[in-house]
């Protein structure tokens, strides 16, 4: 079978630290699960064989099998009661089952994998520039997220947890990598580079979790997270999701030995602690109906499609005095940790993003997500609004809409699951005003000051703490788009 992996293109020469000769069906890993055959798999989406779990009546983590010192590290950060997708997955994942897992953003899933991968890695110790386990996620915010959760856990247990990313240091990341990792969070991007490098062996991870596979799909990284799913040997892997649709049937059936499915959602939108509204404007009235809703109190979102339309409205915001900060793609790495910080500490309380972003933004208590641009498709949709309704929370997510606009977004919130209450409002109408808490901003801009150099926040300090293989000239896999 023809090797469709990033790291494909090399002669038959069979190496430990590279891909090709050896068995065609295993890669040239001959410690990996032959490849299932993909021209017999049955015609049939990843959601149609997840049916929805029964959540167990479980009041603590012991009774799910989890051990006494993480037990005891959750209730230190209050965490006490396992959330529905924990409750469902964690028996089986510290029983070693591949696991396929579905459940809305916000609603517990890093636990519900990091929980796995740390019980499965006590008592262990790695080896220099051999990682045990790996967490592929498709976003650096989102890498960030998922150490910071992870970090307090992992030091508990006496394991080293790193991250590595995009954008930030190389050199100090492969030195991490040198010292040992038990546990390493990656991006798809940063980690090939690593494995191309040398600095990253792959052979040794025993333990692999993907988390938002379905947006690695959508950003073009599938070639790479194959060739570095590849790499690793016979182990268990664990695949978590808020979507999971037909983009990844194929990771799944080449990948996850007999998985153990589970779901606490429907393949749609909750509507149980979200409010959906769509707010039908004029074009010449949408400026200032955002502007408005942005002048609020409480955190909100603001979703846009491009780069250069969250910058303009940023800078419009700002010169109506309305405090928000912009996050895409385009802005470096410490730029964009600030903003999340600032937004996260409440300093900050708007914040513009793009869709790439959308993944990335994990803070509670967003009590408005606006689509100021309408997103692309349902799976858009029902990731920009998760950012609000998290753990149980209520929010709002509302939807702007002009009269050219009308028809394909009632199509898109059909698709998403969603019935979205549709309102006519003008700036200043009380509906506005009633559904967002909008209110004119005060006309003041805010006066750009001279930024103050804060320490740097050390995200892999600590005593374990909360990410290639051979060099290869040749290896020049297709990136996907930034790892924004």
């Amino acid at each position: 079978m023809h090797n469709r992996s990033a790291f494909a293109g090399r002669g038959p020469r069979k190496t430990r630290n590279r891909v090709g000769g050896g068995n065609p069906t295993t890669g040239g890993n001959p410690n990996r699960r032959p490849r299932a055959d993909r021209t017999s798999a049955p015609e049939l989406s990843v959601l149609d064989t997840i049916p929805i779990s029964p959540v167990p009546a479980v009041d603590t983590f012991d009774e799910l099998g989890l051990s006494s010192r993480l037990s005891a590290e959750l209730a230190k950060a209050g965490i006490t009661k396992p959330f529905p997708i924990q409750a469902v997955t964690l028996p089986d994942a510290l029983a070693g089952r591949d696991v396929l897992g579905r459940a809305q953003t916000g609603s517990g899933k890093t636990l519900a994998f990091g929980l796995a991968l740390l019980s499965r890695l006590d008592g262990g110790k790695a080896r220099p520039k051999h990682p045990r386990a790996i967490v592929l996620v498709p976003t650096r915010e989102l890498a960030m997220q998922v150490s910071d959760a992870l970090t307090p856990l992992a030091r508990a247990l006496g394991l080293w947890c790193r991250t590595v990313v995009g954008g930030l240091s190389f050199t100090k990341q492969a030195d991490q990598l040198r010292r040992g990792v038990d546990l390493l969070i990656a991006t798809p991007g940063r980690l090939s580079d690593h494995v191309r490098q040398g600095t990253c062996v792959l052979d040794e991870v025993a333990f692999t979790a993907l988390d938002e596979a379905d947006q690695m799909a959508d950003m073009g990284f599938m070639p790479q997270v194959r060739a570095i799913l590849d790499l690793t040997p016979d182990g268990q892997r664990m695949l978590f999701s808020a979507t999971l649709d037909n983009d990844v049937q194929q990771l799944v059936t080449r990948y996850l030995r007999d998985p153990v499915t589970h779901s606490v959602q429907p393949a749609t939108a909750s509507v149980t602690t979200m409010d959906h509204h769509v707010l039908l404007v004029s074009k010449e009235d949408k400026p200032a109906v955002v502007a408005e809703m942005a002048a609020r109190d409480g955190r909100t979102i603001l979703f846009l499609r491009t780069k250069h339309h969250v910058d303009r409205l940023t800078a419009k915001l700002r010169s109506l005095g309305v405090r928000a900060g912009a996050l895409h793609g385009g802005k470096t790495q410490g730029a964009r940790n600030r903003v999340l910080d600032d937004f996260r500490e409440g300093s900050l309380p708007v914040l513009v993003a793009t869709d790439v972003a959308a993944r990335g933004i994990h803070v509670d208590g967003v009590s408005l997500v606006v689509h100021v641009d309408p997103p692309a498709d349902s799976k858009a949709y029902l990731h920009r609004a998760g950012r609000t309704a998290r753990a149980g929370e209520s929010g709002t997510v509302v939807t702007v809409v002009t009269h050219q606009e009308r028809r394909t977004v009632f199509r898109m919130t059909e698709q998403a699951g969603v019935r979205p209450t549709s309102t006519k409002v003008s700036p200043g109408a009380d509906d506005l005003v009633r559904i967002t808490g909008a209110r004119i901003p005060n006309g003041e801009p805010i006066v750009e000051q001279e930024q103050v150099k804060r320490p740097p926040r050390n995200r892999n300090a600590g005593g374990g703490g909360y990410r290639g293989q051979g060099r290869n000239k040749r290896f020049t896999p297709r990136r996907g788009r930034s790892e924004a």
